[in-house]
């Protein structure tokens, strides 16, 4: 099989190839196209999965392009992993929301919508691209928004375009972790709801649900990432353990203030960091897998510090610095190109799985994956709390993909104005003006 990767110079390229390595089964990726618009970040991963696969005998043949219809055609798998505007485009996104007092992160707030208006535009010349070019290739969505995102593209590619996201797994393995599931691949997980907007309402072992012994439990629930970052009361509140992310919409004001507090954001803390990365790269003699190795280290130590520092949470556990999101790919990749049927919570179209939403809609829940694709799996409807903000932020997304239609400022306004962490109107004509200022990728609203 082939395997086409858009933005094959991102960093985080070698988690997925080193994942491929894994693999030795029939029916495996062997080809793998880079395509990335910077030859140097090209070049540079490039180093950095051949010392990967230094040894392995059947590793993945890696080519390299800068052309995207190259790169698309007779594609069997395309992993979409573009940053449009690259990570200085992410520093300007949480500045420009910082000095008007509300979140810039990447994909909640401000920042997310900023993000999305620049990037939905290319997201869906790609999808038109992909249908043209590689009609029967399956699509998987790593870009950010990952919902908004994958939801744009389905409009162009139906259910052959899925979204994935490390951060309900990693939150499913550490429920299951810390009660002591042996195998967590055994464990179902309710989970629900949109990509970094979701809740983990139950985990069943052998049709038994453990969650509410997690929930009774203060120690149990207190010795985990999420039972540091929320606090033990507040996940008894909601009787439910919530994706991290959550904690900007929960502790906003906190996460506002340590973000301002900063010495620099995290958009700018990764800018530099990478940047650093691929100049060291330059010199032909540089040990690439182990620079590679180091770096991403660090950068995984440090995520959502600030979350961490605000909750008195301290230092990441080490079992959770391992990554996730490429295990993933690999699984549904797998499952669809051989059958092989499993479930995984996934982006994907509603269709009648929540009835506050429409069928087009892209959500977050559990799906049995098989050659057809992915099938989201009936669940409870949401409570109450969860509803809103779920409908609220849908309502969001829409608008973002209706300016990005349209070209309409005016909707743009919009979209920054509904956001539930936007606070004013006037606020929302201010980072409208703030992005567009800084962004050229946004010239298009009009």
């Amino acid at each position: 099989m082939r395997l086409t990767i858009l933005g094959g110079g991102g960093f985080r390229v070698p988690l997925v190839y080193g994942a491929l390595l894994t693999d030795h089964a029939e029916g495996r990726v062997t080809r793998v196209v880079l395509h990335d618009l910077d030859a140097g970040r090209l070049d540079a991963v490039t180093r950095v999965l051949a010392e990967q696969a230094a040894g392995v005998p059947d590793a993945p043949e890696v080519t390299a392009t800068t052309d995207l219809d190259e790169a698309l055609r007779g594609a069997d798998f395309v992993f979409s992993a573009i940053r449009v505007g690259g990570l200085q485009g992410r520093a300007d996104d949480e500045r420009v929301a910082l000095a008007e007092g509300v979140l810039g992160q990447e994909t909640v707030g401000a920042g997310g919508i900023a993000y999305g208006l620049r990037t939905v535009p290319v997201a869906e010349d790609i999808a038109r691209r992909v249908a043209r070019l590689a009609p029967d290739a399956w699509v998987i969505n790593f870009t950010n928004p990952a919902g908004l995102v994958t939801e744009a593209m389905s409009r162009h590619l139906g259910d052959r375009v899925i979204g994935i996201c490390d951060s309900p797994v990693g939150l499913g393995r550490r429920i299951a972790r810390v009660l002591g599931v042996r195998n967590p691949a055994e464990a179902w997980i309710d989970y629900v709801g949109l990509n970094h907007l979701g809740w983990v309402r139950g985990l069943r072992v052998a049709g038994r649900d453990e969650l509410p012994r997690l929930l009774a439990d203060t120690e149990l629930l207190g010795s985990f990432e999420e039972g540091k970052l929320f606090g033990t009361d507040w996940l008894r509140s909601l009787g439910a353990i919530p994706n991290e992310y959550l904690h900007y919409y929960y502790f906003n004001r906190e996460a506002v203030r340590a973000y301002q507090e900063a010495e620099r954001t995290r958009g700018a803390f990764l800018r530099d960091q990478q940047a650093g990365f691929y100049d060291r790269l330059r010199d032909p003699d540089a040990p690439a897998l182990e620079i590679w190795d180091r770096t991403r280290a660090e950068r995984e130590a440090t995520y959502m510090s600030e979350n961490r520092e605000t909750a008195g949470a301290g230092e990441r556990d080490a079992d959770d610095l391992s990554g996730g999101y490429e295990k993933v790919a690999l699984a549904l990749m797998r499952a669809i190109a051989r059958d092989e049927r499993t479930t995984l919570i996934l982006n994907v179209r509603n269709r009648h799985t929540l009835s506050v939403l429409d069928t087009d809609a892209v959500i977050e829940v559990p799906c049995l994956v098989d050659a057809n694709g992915a099938h989201p799996v009936a669940v409870a409807p949401l409570p109450d709390h969860a509803t809103g903000l779920v409908c609220s932020v849908k309502a969001v997304e829409r608008e973002v993909l209706a300016a990005a239609e349209s070209g309409s400022r005016t909707t743009a306004v919009k979209a920054f104005a509904l956001h539930p962490l936007v606070d004013s109107v006037g606020v929302a004509r201010r980072l409208v003006e703030g992005y567009t200022s800084v962004h050229p990728g946004l010239a298009y609203l009009t």
